[in-house]
């Protein structure tokens, strides 16, 4: 019984700490042109596999060393484009599906863990302010980018596999909400993105919980979590495009049954770059790479992504 009393600190900072650096994480998004507008009734469909590799940070908060994840994340989303009160419009929902390798040394002992199952839906709802009204095709091809304004709200729904009585799970067991300002400026072939937003996220009512170590139910809170990215993007011809690409998150300290934990509060950047290439008219593939700049506590990841995109028009405008 004592060995169990005293392993309850660490698995309850552990488990705040899979829940802030779960596989795909919502501060480290790196989406260049996310506001960039298309025709009106513009379908898409965009096959992504993103790997995920790197170490687990924990600065001293747990008595855990040489953590790392291994994680490949098969992603089907769906795009379309529609009018909103005059204003250019689109919504993506987002259906990931992962398969994670954890493992490291809790109090000098060898630890793995591995998961397979969906990860939380992801539904993302933008709207154009400014520079964009909703067009038909025949004036987008007369249209040219000048300023856009958008706003956009991002909802991580908890369907993803999630088992209470598990430390570590795909699914978070909660509600996430991004609503985010986006800046972007056309200048000739150069591109100038910037998007600024804030995570707010419910309860899990039911973290860990039920088993052997914790026989009642624990409740995990989070606070928000403010995130800032940044992208410089070259047209080398019409589709073709490169971009540079930064981010900075701040927040997320998390509370277990109302006890806060000062060691979860995440401040980390990262840095990458995308590469967007046609492959006919309907098609193309996007590649990224980024990798972690700054991390002070969280996963400190090398991430790649390949996305194929087939898009089409849909009823006449």
């Amino acid at each position: 019984m004592k060995i169990i009393r005293g392993m309850m600190k660490p698995i309850g900072w552990l488990g705040s700490f899979f829940l802030v650096c779960s596989v795909p994480c919502a501060g480290q998004d790196l989406t260049p042109r996310a506001y960039t507008i298309t025709p009106l009734h513009s379908n898409a469909i965009v096959v992504t596999d993103s790997f995920f590799s790197g170490n687990l940070m924990f600065n001293g908060a747990v008595p855990i060393t040489d953590a790392t994840a291994i994680a490949n994340v098969p992603i089907l989303s769906f795009y379309h484009s529609f009018r909103f009160f005059g204003r250019s419009a689109n919504i993506t929902a987002s259906l990931p599906y992962g398969v994670a390798d954890f493992e490291g040394k809790v109090m000098g002992a060898e630890t793995t863990a591995r998961r397979s199952g969906m990860f939380d839906s992801v539904f993302r709802l933008a709207v154009n302010l400014k520079g964009g009204p909703a067009m038909a095709v025949s004036e987008f091809r007369k249209y040219q980018q000048k300023t856009l304004l958008g706003v956009s709200l991002r909802v991580v729904a908890p369907t993803g596999q999630y088992d209470p009585q598990r430390l570590i799970n795909l699914g978070a067991n909660r509600w996430s909400f991004k609503p985010e300002f986006g800046y972007s400026r056309r200048m000739g072939h150069w591109v100038l993105d910037g998007h600024a937003g804030i995570v707010f996220y419910t309860r899990n009512p039911e973290f860990f919980s039920r088993n052997q170590y914790v026989p009642y139910v624990q409740a995990q809170t989070q606070e928000p979590i403010g995130a800032f990215e940044g992208h410089l993007s070259y047209d080398l011809k019409p589709r073709l495009w490169i971009s540079m690409d930064g981010n900075f998150w701040y927040g997320g300290r998390t509370s277990l049954n109302g006890v806060e934990n000062p060691i979860t509060l995440q401040k980390s950047s990262r840095l990458g770059a995308t590469g967007s290439i046609p492959l006919s008219r309907h098609q193309s593939v996007k590649v990224s790479y980024s990798k972690g700049a700054y991390a002070r506590f969280g996963g400190n990841f090398h991430n790649l992504s390949v996305a194929w995109q087939y898009s089409w028009l849909g009823r006449p405008n």
